[in-house]
């Protein structure tokens, strides 16, 4: 026979076991959408804002200056791509700037519209920045 403290105590904590599961459900559920078999699917889209990163390519390559970003901030390339930096951040003057010698070479005129193009002919890592907004940062990877 269950005394009744024991009867509370065992109803309170499948109370709070539900209660736990109700919410971890729910925080599942705020993460992504559900599909025809109910199960949770996890958004992998990047928040705004969050440096994004592009697959090796080759050819033409562009990178947006907008939204004080290099859009995306890592690109990873093959010898010889002409990579094109469009600006388009509503009149906010921006650089492309080559760091540390490997960069040197990239060096943009202050730019509020236009493009701005550099071609990669060596392997290396070339780190850049706005000059202006030195916290906006991006890396050129060629192979």
């Amino acid at each position: 026979m269950t005394t009744p403290a024991r009867a509370r105590s065992t109803h309170f904590g499948r109370t709070r076991l539900v209660v736990a599961g109700i919410a971890v459900a729910a925080a599942l559920s705020a993460c992504g959408s559900s599909d025809s078999s109910g199960v949770a699917a996890i958004s992998t889209t990047p928040a705004p804002g969050a440096p994004t990163t592009a697959q090796v390519q080759s050819g033409d390559v562009a990178v947006k200056v907008k939204g004080m970003a290099f859009t995306p901030a890592t690109i990873t390339v093959t010898a010889g791509t002409k990579v094109t930096w469009t600006f388009d951040d509503g009149g906010i003057p921006h650089t492309v700037t080559g760091l540390k010698d490997a960069a040197m070479g990239i060096n943009s005129p202050i730019l509020k519209e236009g493009d701005y193009s550099y071609t990669f002919d060596k392997p290396g890592t070339y780190n850049y920045i706005c000059s202006i907004h030195p916290d906006m940062k991006g890396t050129v990877t060629v192979r």
